[in-house]
């Protein structure tokens, strides 16, 4: 059963790639966030964690409602 779910999901991932460019500018956008929060931790890092916040809370909001 397991090798069977394994395979599937191997086709998916070789098949469907939809989804995939908004992840990696998702990251993308993260990763440059947080290298611009470290290098100016006081006057723009608190900004973005406040956008990370509201980002997650609606997230878990969208998570939870359906």
């Amino acid at each position: 059963m397991a090798q069977k779910i394994s395979i599937r999901l191997r086709q998916l991932a070789r098949h469907n790639k939809d989804g995939q460019d908004l992840i990696e500018y998702a990251l993308m956008a993260a990763f440059i966030a947080v290298a611009i929060a470290a290098t100016f931790p006081t006057t723009i890092g608190p900004n973005i964690c406040t956008i990370f916040i509201k980002v997650g809370s609606t997230l878990t909001q969208s998570a939870s409602a359906s």
